[in-house]
């Protein structure tokens, strides 16, 4: 049974690998079959793929060579665009610097011309720029008015004033008027250079100027027939004689600022009236000492030659009139040296150095107030002179610095002031001086009389 079942077994192994065997040829046969199609199939796509090689070379070749000309391309126009940026930044600089400078010559030098055009044309003048000039400086002054406006009316300023010099070459007779005799009177104005001349309808002429205290032409009478007559003709035909200034016109500009003592004083402010006060107080206490000590009279060595003889010869009454023709505190020392002349050396010298005690005081009276006014003088004048300079800087805030005349009366006030402190302290500290030494004078000279007194009582003793 056994040998049965392994010879089955061994019949049926024999079997399978039979047809295992044929099943591997069929396998093997069907896999070259597939190999021969795909190298077949390979073969035909490697000559597709040889074949669309070159036009896909071809064709990368022009794509590189378009990312190579895109590239520089984009190269280029960065470079135009760096370029271009640093162009345009150029002319906002430009721009900006053609603003500024607009800008510098319409708010500053056109303006200042036009101020320093109105400062300097003749008082006549003034009506016939005031609108021009006005026009300019509010179209300046309006945010909304563009800068070519302004340009525009300013540069009609600047064309006016050429004219005018082009006029005043020449000679130049416009209407006009000025005050004659007090009145505003219509005339004909001629104009030569810095001259001008006025020929009014009432048959008055002469020159044109502006006085002080006032804002419009005044005439000013030359007296001169001759010359009144060349003015007249001046205006009316164009032709004529006209008088010539040397002085330009300063030798009138000095007459005017003429002034008399009080109107100088009047100058000074609130401060010149106590220091004028303290002046005259100064001056009547100096009048006063230098006549108080000049009418003391010093003792001669004659005199107490005469006295002392008299009363080493016991004659004390002889003694005392002649002390007594003495006037002053001299003759009073001598009349109290002769009345103790009994006393001690030493007693009778206390006596007398209390006598010139006694009269110090009095030679000194009122040299202090002197004294006092050199010294304060000076400082109602420094104090004249910062009110003044208040004064000034207050106008300067309100109107300015275009109009000099507007601060004259700050600036007189603060060197009128100076002026008379000055005028008033040093007269009053070389009074002080002088009566000073004359009073050291007089208890000098009574020192040396006491104790020549004494000395010579006490020889004949």
């Amino acid at each position: 049974m056994i040998m049965r079942f392994v010879i089955y077994l061994f019949i049926f192994s024999l079997g399978q690998v039979a047809a295992h065997s044929q099943t591997f040829d069929v396998a093997a046969r069907s896999a070259k079959t597939d190999l021969d199609k795909a190298l077949q199939e390979l073969s035909v796509l490697e000559k597709e793929i040889a074949n669309e090689k070159i036009p896909l070379s071809r064709e990368l070749n022009q794509l590189e060579s378009n990312v190579l000309s895109k590239r520089r391309d984009y190269s280029n126009a960065i470079r135009v665009k760096d370029r271009n940026t640093v162009a345009l930044d150029r002319l906002k600089a430009e721009e900006k610097a053609f603003k500024d400078q607009n800008d510098y010559l319409r708010k500053t030098l056109l303006e200042e011309y036009m101020r320093r055009f109105e400062t300097r044309v003749h008082v006549s003048e003034k009506e016939q720029y005031a609108d021009m000039v006005k026009e300019a400086r509010q179209a300046n002054e309006n945010p909304a008015v563009n800068s070519e406006q302004v340009f525009i009316k300013q540069l009609v300023v600047v064309n006016a004033a050429l004219d005018r010099l082009e006029n005043l070459l020449g000679g130049h007779v416009f209407e006009g008027s000025a005050i004659v005799d007090g009145v505003p009177e219509k005339g004909k104005l001629v104009m030569v250079g810095p001259l001008v001349m006025f020929a009014g309808g009432s048959g008055k002429s002469g020159l044109a100027e502006q006085l002080r205290g006032t804002t419009e032409a005044t005439l000013i009478d030359l007296d001169n027939e001759d010359f009144s007559l060349g003015i007249k003709a001046a205006a009316d035909t164009g032709t004529g004689e006209l008088p010539v200034d040397s002085t330009m016109g300063n030798a009138l500009k000095i007459k005017q600022v003429e002034e008399t003592w009080w109107e100088h004083i009047n100058k000074g402010g609130v401060v010149i009236w106590p220091l004028l006060c303290l002046g005259l107080l100064a001056t009547l206490v100096s009048l006063f000492k230098w006549f108080q000590l000049s009418s003391l009279h010093q003792v001669r060595p004659n005199s107490l030659q005469g006295v002392l003889d008299k009363v080493n010869e016991n004659d004390t009454e002889t003694a005392l009139v002649l002390a007594k023709r003495i006037k002053g505190p001299a003759g009073e020392l001598l009349e109290i040296a002769i009345r103790n002349k009994g006393q001690s050396k030493e007693l009778l010298e206390e006596i007398l150095y209390e006598k010139m005690l006694n009269t110090k005081p009095k030679l000194d009276r009122f040299l202090a107030f002197i004294s006092l006014t050199a010294a304060t003088a000076p400082l109602l004048g420094l104090l004249g002179t910062v009110t003044g300079m208040i004064n000034t800087f207050k106008l300067i805030t309100v109107f300015g610095t275009g109009d000099p005349k507007r601060l004259s009366s700050g600036i007189s006030e603060a060197l009128v002031t100076t002026e008379y402190g000055l005028i008033i302290a040093v007269p009053c500290l070389l009074m002080y001086a002088f009566l000073s030494r004359k009073s050291k004078g007089i208890l000098a000279s009574m020192e040396q009389t006491s104790v020549g007194f004494i000395n010579g009582l006490t020889s004949r003793n």
